[in-house]
């Protein structure tokens, strides 16, 4: 009977320490976060404020003292543009492409870093060149890889002509410029996956291993499934930089042939036309639109932290 209650107590008590073991990291992250979250909101609060009241105005830097407060015509007109919603549609091509790539790319990078055993740190450098180089640098380069009157992407592929103009059209155009995001950034990505591959306990690859399982079964079955929250944050962190693609799209091509994203759209409208009310409805849109797709993003992964903590 003791033995019965002794059992029962632990089988009790096991939830509530757990429980509080989870309760004790929270409390933890959250003062560990606080300060960068404080002096986050002391240096962007005003901006964000001040955007969302320009928006409601009609605000032109040519003629500052016509401003009129029009409530929300800047939205409606947004919204009701076919121009915005075509630069929405070319940012999500931009992201869900780039994302994709650096996704494969990335894991195969990682794979390689986590597993070489000489020249580990000469690799891992070399892979993390890219990241290290200004993105206006690398998108110079790029572009001018891809002009047909001198750059080597012509000569280097059979299949395309070499007079190709690559910024000639749309398609083109949004590949030259994809190309030179996914080569700058599928480091950072490669970078976020190896630290989740670093979590992966060797012990259940190998006893996978001895019970018979192939390659492909032990990285479907135990690695992946053990790097879900390494993944969500990688991939989060790098659509949210996707959406927000502007360096390339104004060193490349300046927007033209179609290739016009969200953030560039609310530069153009700020800073060239010199539409402040417009450009500020623009950057609030912008802004709900990526907590959008944060949102999103964690709903589909729908991970368990506590058990990616290792309490499940």
């Amino acid at each position: 009977m003791s033995a019965t209650t002794t059992a029962s107590t632990a089988g009790t008590r096991a939830p509530r320490a757990e429980t509080e073991r989870a309760r004790n990291e929270n409390r933890l992250g959250r003062r560990l976060v606080a300060p960068a979250v404080i002096v986050m909101l002391l240096v962007t609060a005003f901006p964000i404020l001040r955007a969302l009241w320009l928006s409601f105005y009609s605000y032109s830097l040519t003629a500052p003292d016509d401003r009129e407060f029009i409530g929300l015509s800047n939205y409606v007109t947004a919204l009701t543009d076919s121009l915005f919603w075509r630069d929405i549609g070319v940012t999500v091509v931009y992201m869900l492409v780039t994302v994709a790539f650096e996704l494969v790319i990335g894991f195969a990078f990682a794979l390689v870093m986590h597993r070489v055993v000489f020249a580990r740190g000469l690799i891992r450098t070399s892979i993390l060149i890219p990241y290290g180089i200004i993105t206006v640098v690398s998108g110079f380069a790029w572009q001018f890889a891809f002009t047909y009157q001198n750059g080597f992407v012509n000569s280097w592929l059979p299949f395309v002509p070499t007079d190709f103009n690559w910024f000639g059209d749309t398609l083109p155009a949004m590949i030259a410029i994809m190309v030179s995001e996914i080569w700058k950034t599928t480091p950072f990505m490669s970078l976020l996956l190896l630290a989740g591959l670093a979590q992966v306990s060797d012990d259940m690859v190998e006893a996978a291993k001895v019970d018979g399982a192939t390659w492909w079964q032990r990285m479907y079955k135990v690695i992946l499934p053990n790097m879900r929250a390494a993944i969500m944050v990688a991939v989060l962190f790098r659509a949210l930089d996707a959406y927000r693609i502007f360096d390339n799209i104004f060193v490349m091509t300046a927007g033209a042939e179609g290739t016009e994203s969200i953030s560039f759209l609310t530069y153009r409208q700020s800073i060239e036309q010199f539409q402040l009310g417009m450009g500020s409805a623009l950057a609030v849109l912008l802004f709900l639109s990526v907590l959008l797709v944060a949102f999103v993003i964690v709903k589909l992964f729908r991970v368990d932290l506590a058990q990616a903590r290792g309490e499940g």
